[in-house]
This record gives C-alpha cells, sequence and structure tokens, in this order.
C-alpha cells in the first residue's frame, strides 16, 4: 500500500513538472459542482465576459476574466434546467439560452428553449424572457446552441426535438430543428407553422445516443447565409455521418436535402474511461472577418479512431458548404490516446480559428490523467499547432458527470478557453488568460515566503465558503475537511501545486450544521483550522 502510494505520488509530481502551462488559470468556481460549461466576450467590451454552467449557475467578469462574480439564473415562469450557451450581439447584450424545468399545471419537463437577456455585462438576466417553440406534451428540447448575425443582430437557434427523450421505442423520433428572433430575443418568428422549422431529412431515434440526431450548433455567413451541422444516422444502426443544412433567406427555405459532409466513425456518443459520458457531437463555424478565408465554413467533432482512441476531427468548405476536406486530425499526438469533449470558434477580428479539447497524451500509465489543450489555425484550418493549456493534470472519476460539452470564445486576440475539472471530489469551472485587451495588466504573481492557511471567509458560513493557502515552493498538497468525531468528510485538494497563494471554494450543501476542521499538508508542513457551518 505504501509503495502504491508512492508510485501515484511520484506520478502526480512527474504530470506537473511535464505538462505545465504558459498561461494563468483561472479558477472560476467550485460552487453546486458545476459542470457542462459555456463562454462568450463581449466583443464591445472586451473586459467584459459572461459564462454559465449546469444547472443554474451564471457567471460574469468585468476585467478580462481575472475574477469573477457568481449567482443563481432563475426564471420565474419555465424554471431552469441547465445546457447553457452564453452568446452576446453588437449592442454588446449577453443572452442565455438555457432549457426549462417547468413545474405549473401546463409545463412540462424541458419543454421549451429559454432565452434571457443581460443589458449589464452579464451581471443580471431578464426573468423570465422568452421561449422559442412549445408543443406538449410530449415533444422534448435538448441541446440548443445560438448564434447572432453581425450584420442585424437577428438571433438564430438550432437544437434537437425528441418525441420522448431517452426511450427505446424505434417509433418515437429525433429530429433537427431551428427557429429565429428579429427583435433582441423578445418575440420568436412565426412561420404558419409555428415558430421552429425541421431542417433535417433523416431523423433519428430518441435514445439520446448514436442513432439520435445531435449537436446543431448554427454559424452564420459574410452574406447572412446559416449553416447548421449535426451528427446522426447515415444508415440506422450501423453507419454514422455530419451532415449540414444551408439557409440563403434567414432561415425561411432550407435546402430539401441536407448536405452530406463526413463520415463520424464510431457515431456521436462514446465512452472514455473515468468519464460516466462523452460525446463528439460537431460544431459549426464561419469565418466573418477581413481575413483571406472570410466565407469559409468549419466542422469540428471528435470520433473513434480504435478503442480507446479518439481523434479530434476538422474539414472545411470554401465554397459555401457545397464541398469539404477531407477530415484533418486537429491533435497532433502518434495515436493511441484519447481526446474528446471538443470545441471551436472563429475569432471574427483576424480569422484564427481555435479548437479546444481533453486530452490524455501525456497519461503514460493509464490512471485517466487529463488535461486540457487548445489547437490554433492561422491558415484557415489548412494545419493547426496545438499546446497545453491547464496548469496540471487532473484524474476523473465515472461517477462524477462532466456534462455534454467545453466551450471557447475569442476576439481581437483575447482568447477564453472554459472547462470543468476535478479538484479531490468536487467540481470546478476554470478559465486561461490567452491574450489581454489593450489597458489590463495581468497581476504578477508574488510567491509567498511561507507556508501558511488562512482562515476561511465568511465563518460561519451556509453553505459556501473559501479557504485560502500559501506556498513558497511547488509541493503536492492536501486539503481535507473534517467532522468533530475526526472523521474525513471531504477532500478539496490531491495534487502538485505551484508556489503561490491559492484558494478553494468549498460548498457544503450536503453537510448538516456544527463544527468542522479543515487541514492542509503540503510536505512537512501541516496546519488545521476550524470552521462553522450554520445552516
Amino acid at each position: 500500500m505504501k509503495k502504491a502510494f508512492l508510485i501515484f505520488l511520484f506520478m502526480g509530481i512527474a504530470y506537473s513538472i511535464f505538462s505545465q502551462s504558459s498561461y494563468t488559470n483561472i479558477t472560476i468556481s467550485t460552487t453546486n459542482s458545476p459542470e457542462e460549461p459555456s463562454i462568450c466576450i463581449n466583443p464591445k467590451n472586451l473586459y467584459q465576459l459572461a459564462a454559465g454552467a449546469n444547472i443554474s449557475s451564471a457567471y460574469y467578469s468585468t476585467n478580462s476574466g481575472f475574477n469573477w462574480t457568481r449567482f443563481n439564473l432563475t426564471n420565474s415562469s419555465w424554471g431552469v434546467w441547465g445546457d447553457p450557451c452564453l452568446i452576446a450581439d453588437t449592442a454588446g447584450n449577453f443572452y442565455y439560452f438555457h432549457l426549462a424545468n417547468t413545474t405549473s399545471p401546463n409545463g412540462y419537463w424541458i419543454d421549451r428553449i429559454i432565452c434571457q437577456k443581460s443589458t449589464n455585462g452579464g451581471a443580471s438576466y431578464s426573468n423570465p424572457g422568452s421561449f422559442t417553440y412549445y408543443n406538449p406534451p410530449n415533444c422534448q428540447q435538448d441541446k440548443e446552441w445560438a448564434i447572432v448575425d453581425p450584420r442585424n443582430n437577428n438571433i438564430y437557434v438550432s437544437w434537437t426535438q425528441f418525441d420522448v427523450y431517452g426511450v427505446t421505442t424505434q417509433t418515437d423520433s429525433s429530429r433537427i430543428l431551428f427557429s429565429k428572433s428579429t427583435d433582441g430575443g423578445l418575440t420568436w418568428v412565426n412561420w404558419g407553422t409555428g415558430t421552429a422549422k425541421r431542417i433535417d431529412k433523416l431523423g433519428g431515434d430518441c435514445e439520446d445516443s448514436d442513432n439520435t440526431v445531435e449537436g446543431a450548433v448554427p454559424a452564420v455567413g459574410p452574406n447572412g447565409e446559416i449553416y447548421v451541422g449535426w451528427a446522426g444516422p447515415k444508415i440506422r444502426n450501423s453507419q454514422f455521418g455530419i451532415f449540414l443544412n444551408k439557409s440563403t433567406d434567414a432561415g425561411l427555405t432550407w435546402l430539401s436535402d441536407p448536405i452530406y459532409v463526413a463520415d463520424d466513425p464510431g457515431g456521436w456518443d462514446y465512452m472514455i474511461s473515468g468519464i460516466q459520458r462523452a460525446n463528439g457531437m460537431p460544431i459549426t463555424c464561419c469565418d466573418l472577418s477581413s481575413s483571406p478565408y472570410r466565407g469559409y465554413v468549419y466542422i469540428n467533432w471528435s470520433d473513434s479512431a480504435g478503442p480507446n482512441n479518439h481523434d479530434v476531427k476538422f474539414v472545411r468548405s470554401t465554397n459555401g458548404g457545397v464541398n469539404w476536406s477531407a477530415p484533418l486530425k486537429v491533435n497532433l499526438d502518434t495515436g493511441g490516446k484519447e481526446q474528446f469533449f471538443c470545441w471551436m470558434t472563429v475569432d471574427q477580428k483576424n480569422g484564427n480559428i481555435y479548437i479546444v479539447y481533453y486530452d490524455r497524451r501525456d497519461d503514460a500509465s493509464n490512471a485517466g490523467a487529463t488535461q486540457f489543450y487548445m489547437a490554433k489555425s492561422t491558415n484557415g484550418g489548412a494545419s493547426f499547432t496545438e499546446e497545453r493549456i491547464s496548469e496540471s493534470a487532473f484524474i476523473p472519476t465515472s461517477s462524477t458527470f462532466f456534462g455534454d460539452y467545453t466551450n471557447i470564445t475569442a476576439y481581437n486576440g483575447v482568447v477564453r478557453p472554459i472547462w470543468a475539472r476535478l479538484q479531490g471530489t468536487s467540481l470546478s469551472v476554470m478559465t486561461a488568460i490567452i491574450g489581454v485587451p489593450t489597458g489590463i495588466v495581468e497581476p504578477v504573481a508574488v510567491t509567498p515566503k511561507e507556508y501558511k492557511l488562512f482562515q476561511n471567509t465568511p465563518n460561519p458560513f451556509n453553505p459556501a465558503t473559501s479557504i485560502s493557502y500559501s506556498i513558497p515552493k511547488d509541493n503536492f498538497v492536501t486539503l481535507k475537511v473534517y467532522n468533530m468525531l475526526g472523521q474525513e468528510v471531504a477532500s478539496l485538494v490531491n495534487e502538485f501545486k505551484k508556489a503561490g497563494e491559492h484558494t478553494f471554494e468549498f460548498s457544503a450543501g450536503n453537510l448538516s450544521s456544527g463544527v468542522y476542521f479543515y487541514k492542509l499538508t503540503a510536505g512537512d508542513f501541516s496546519s488545521t483550522k476550524k470552521m462553522i457551518l450554520n445552516k
């Protein structure tokens, strides 16, 4: 047992030494086990960022992502369930899209897509906002994504509709729907048959797996073209692919036969060791910048190259989606390792393409150690470079749900990815500082002169409190919480940490009121302090 522990400790130190990132990582929040995050930069004010995470977490930053404020997003009429999507228009307004959790007598679970608008940098949102589509009682809506046409601020939304979510009855179907708003999300256009149009043709089943059509992310072209890609069955139960439909009249009409873009070996739903559920749903983008690649359409997804070997793929079209390049493998490892949960964005100021994903190429012992990577293309997707952007690896557990996606936003060289990671037994949402707007100076880290564990604040607390500590040199750190009987009730930190001051936001929602102790151990140093949970 002792030998195994020493091996594990060495592994943790090795991952940290050989997996350092050149970018500062910022913990956005640890409250309420956040996952499936979304993030958006305000193109009108690069200091402002808005973000969200399942199920009802909202965050905003006024200093380019160095500091964040969190609050619970509420909806008085239709509730908040999840699948957060954050976008911004050219006037500087943010929009938070999410699924419903309606509890009224006339409501049904995930029965509509909700849009709530912020006019103050994401500090608050309209309540209840609006919804795009409602077709009770059986049809459930899922995995929405939205985009703004910068020419007129039209908002376009696409998503998957289920006859009955999760059922195995083959007569039930899933389909891709599309809706739009021309008044800043206040109302949604009615085409005579409702506020949504079906844009796929083959459909899928409702099992929420490979034979379901999923991943409907819209993109806008330079002349107002709308592109929506998705993954689903080419031949039910045997072959899977990536599809795309296109509208050239602001969503009024679509191609009667969607374009088949590429094969999707293994389908979009797959298993990753230590991940409760993983997927490779596609993301569609279009270059609106003044770069030489203006108008190029891109689709990014991940598929299965073989057992325990999922790769990030990319295709591009230079003629409005008519023809597509052969799939390019974005991750540059030699193969046999896992890459999953990818997302793509285009910097609409300079045309750079960014793709982020979890990566296990450094996991020499196959323990599940996971890093976060970013690939970049400056030549319209002809080739990519990539780099590690997470400061250290983490090891996920299959009992922890990470949601269905990560995200990234970029504008004029300011790039902010967002991802979930497991710290001890708690999920956190992270970002990395990649580029800063003019006038922002990245804080210079001052190395502490001594080990120190600070008193938690607030104290007493309910249900969350912040615990800070400082270490003068890189070290393996544990931070644990104990009850009055000396029994461990929470493991907050259990990994190699860089020298500096660190803060962990501890949520004790599952603990009862009383006195607790938290203990920091780093090398030969240990310190314990008392805190009071008062519910």
